[in-house]
Formats: C-alpha cells, sequence, structure tokens
C-alpha cells in the first residue's frame, strides 16, 4: 500500500482556511484544524496555560480561571518577542498532536480506512518552517483588502489592530508562490468550493488508493 500523502492547509489570517478545511471534511477527507489543538494547549488546567500564565502574568486570565484570548493577543501583536514567547510555549504542543494525528492516520490506512489523504489547517506553516513535514500544500488566498475587511468584521478590530496581525504572518502573495495548489477565495461560496473539488480529486488522484 502506499504510503499515505500528507497535505496541509494554509494561507493568511481571514483568508477562507476554515471553509475551505470544512468542505474537505464533507468530501471524506480526515483532517486537523491546528487552531482548535492551540486552544486545546492553554485550556484549563494544562501545562500550557500554566506556562502562559508563568510568563504573562494572571492578567491573561479571566475569572473563571480560562485564558483570555483577547487581553493576550493586545500583548502579543504588539510586541514581537512576546508573540515568539508564546509560540515557543504552544507550537511544541500543537506540532506533537499533528505528529500524533498523522500516526493515527497511518494505521488507519493499514485496516483500509477510506480518507484519501490526510489535511491539517496549519496558519503559520511557513512561518514555523514545517511546510517540510508535508508532502503536499494547498494555499487559501484572497486580495489583501479583501482580507482586511475580512478580519476587521469577523474579530471586530479597527484597521490599525487588523493590519498587525496580518503583517504579524508572511505576505500572502509569499505563500501562494510556494504553494502546490492555491484556492482563490475571493469569489463566491460556490466559485471556492469548485476549487475545493478540483483540489480534492487532484490529490486524490495522488494519493493512489486502491478503489479511491
Amino acid at each position: 500500500m502506499p504510503a499515505p500523502l500528507r497535505v496541509a492547509l494554509t494561507g493568511g489570517i481571514a483568508t477562507g482556511k476554515s471553509h475551505c478545511l470544512r468542505a474537505f471534511a464533507a468530501l471524506g477527507v480526515a483532517t486537523l484544524d491546528a487552531d482548535v489543538l492551540a486552544r486545546q494547549a492553554v485550556e484549563p488546567g494544562t501545562a500550557g496555560l500554566a506556562a502562559v500564565v508563568a510568563r504573562f502574568g494572571r492578567s491573561v486570565l479571566r475569572p473563571d480561571g480560562a485564558l483570555d484570548r483577547a487581553a493576550l493577543g493586545r500583548i502579543v501583536f504588539d510586541d514581537a518577542a512576546a508573540r515568539r514567547d508564546l509560540e515557543a510555549i504552544v507550537h511544541p504542543i500543537v506540532y506533537q498532536a499533528i505528529k500524533d494525528f498523522g500516526s493515527h492516520f497511518y494505521e488507519l490506512r493499514k485496516n483500509d480506512f477510506r480518507s484519501p489523504f490526510s489535511l491539517v489547517d496549519i496558519p503559520l506553516l511557513f512561518e514555523t518552517g514545517h511546510e517540510k513535514d508535508f508532502d503536499r500544500v494547498v494555499v487559501a488566498a484572497c486580495r489583501p483588502a479583501q482580507q482586511l475587511e475580512r478580519l476587521r468584521a469577523r474579530d471586530g478590530l479597527g484597521e490599525a489592530d487588523a493590519r498587525r496581525r496580518i503583517e504579524a504572518q508572511l505576505p500572502i502573495d509569499d505563500k501562494v508562490r510556494r504553494a502546490d495548489f492555491v484556492i482563490d477565495t475571493s469569489g463566491s461560496v460556490a466559485e471556492t468550493n469548485r476549487q475545493v473539488v478540483e483540489v480534492f480529486e487532484r490529490l486524490k488522484a495522488e494519493a493512489s488508493i486502491p478503489g479511491a
């Protein structure tokens, strides 16, 4: 049996990655969301949250002891060093979970699991240098002005704050140039979904699963 095809989905903040991930999942792909893993890494009672509090203080906690993401966000998006410190806490936990997912998917494949390939949504894939962990990279992209508008609408941010969060990542054009496949989310939902299906069919063919 061929080795499982490992696919990463990435892009910029508010470029439509989550929609694409759901669309791939609806087509039967085994998926994982690194953003979900990052939230789980700092849930109450975890070593991750304890490390965050040790670094940033109890001001980043809500009264119920959960992480105040807005308060932490204000710190790390205004201070590159603080952001790197946060990433040094969270990223190792996230990537270990991704590695475990890959190993589990391989075991499922040996038992004739029908997902044509595995796909992990990793927003900071290129920034963290983990693109080489995957066989193919899919980038979700849209126009910069559209990205800014979507982020402001989604998170209720002012223009300056939204721009800082976008600029904390690699420019989307750089990611597009490094992609194996690009899904342009600038158009309608139907057009985005059509592209997802096209990429799915190409990746399924590359995965070479008998009967897929």
